[in-house]
Order: C-alpha cells, then sequence, then structure tokens
C-alpha cells in the first residue's frame, strides 16, 4: 500500500513538471509572436502614415502647370492596388503567398514614388513650392521609418523562428500549430547591377 502510494506521488510529480515544462516552453512562444506582431503592427502603421500623405503630395504636384500626367496617374493606380489599406492580418504573416503580394503592392508604390520625385526635378516652380516641399521632407522620411521598421520586424522574426525550429520547442510549435512568420526581401530589381550609362 505505501510502495503503491509512493508510485502514485511520483507519477504526480513528474505529471506536475512535464505539464509546467510545456506550459513554460508555449508561454515563451507566445510571447515571442506577439513581439512579432507587435513589429508588424509598427510596419503598418508607417506603411499607413506613406498611404494617407500619397494624395496630398499627388493633389500638390497636380497643381504645376503641365506636369505628366502619367506620372501621377502610375502613383494613384499604385495606392489603388492596395485596396483602400495596407493592413495584412497577423495569420498572413505565415503565408508566403499573401506576405509576396502585400510586398509587391508595396513595392509598386514605393517605385511609382521615386519616379515622381525623379520626374519633379524638371519643375522649377514644384521645388519651390513650400506645401511641396514639406510633403517631400516628410515623404522622405517615412522611407527611412519604413526601412527601419522592416528591420524591425525582420529581427523579431528571426528570434521567432529560430525559437520555433529547434528542439523541442519545434514539437510544441507543430502541436499547437504555430508557422514560421516570411521576412521581406529585397525586391528582385535589386538583385542585378543597375546599368549606368553617360550621354
Amino acid at each position: 500500500m505505501k510502495k503503491g502510494l509512493i508510485v502514485l506521488l511520483v507519477i504526480v510529480l513528474l505529471v506536475i513538471i512535464a505539464a509546467g515544462w510545456f506550459i513554460g516552453r508555449y508561454n515563451k512562444i507566445q510571447k515571442e509572436k506577439v513581439t512579432v506582431e507587435t513589429a508588424w503592427a509598427q510596419v503598418q502603421n508607417v506603411y499607413q502614415t506613406r498611404y494617407d500623405l500619397v494624395p496630398n503630395l499627388v493633389q500638390t504636384v497636380q497643381g504645376a502647370a503641365n506636369f505628366e500626367k502619367e506620372t501621377l496617374t502610375q502613383v494613384t493606380e499604385a495606392r489603388a492596388k492596395m485596396g483602400g489599406s495596407v493592413n495584412l492580418p497577423p495569420e498572413a504573416l505565415s503565408d508566403p503567398q499573401a506576405f509576396q503580394n502585400f510586398q509587391a503592392n508595396q513595392a509598386g508604390l514605393s517605385s511609382a514614388l521615386s519616379r515622381l520625385m525623379v520626374v519633379v526635378e524638371k519643375y522649377p516652380e514644384l521645388k519651390a513650392n513650400q506645401n511641396f516641399l514639406q510633403f517631400q521632407a516628410q515623404l522622405e522620411g517615412i522611407e527611412n521609418r519604413i526601412r527601419t521598421e522592416r528591420m524591425r520586424y525582420n529581427d523579431a522574426a528571426k528570434l521567432f523562428n529560430q525559437l520555433i525550429v529547434v528542439f523541442p520547442n519545434n514539437m510544441i510549435a507543430s502541436f499547437i500549430n504555430v508557422k514560421a512568420f516570411q521576412f521581406f526581401q529585397a525586391d528582385t530589381a535589386a538583385q542585378s547591377a543597375p546599368k549606368v550609362q553617360f550621354e
């Protein structure tokens, strides 16, 4: 009878230790997941700021006589491709296709805005316009913040992804159906060196 009680106590103690260990690992994974989602919220916040700035920038540029309408159309269309929002739900951060589409839409707007800034150089009246200069400075600041927040998101995603691939966390992650987060990648155009031609 005493022996049976000792065996039962040992089993209960082992179950408690195993449950405590599992709960500790589970909580660590969930905390790191929240860290990545918080970093992602900051990325979206900065993209939203840029998204909101674009109509004011376009309106200011439209005021310039004979400004190239094709460039403005490209900016407006790139913004419209995002469907009125820059939000990507957290579960899509683990979906390579959804993440790639989001990144492509953002890259399209970045490219259109870059072309706009290049074309503006031909219009001295725009470069002297205080509203335009203010929007241009805001856009430059936002682009820098986007790079910073994307880097922070990638760092948080890396730590999380490392956490869930090592043993025994990989078994727990599989059991609770947690997937790795996607990373921001360099634009495919960045893979090849630009051609420089002097005339």
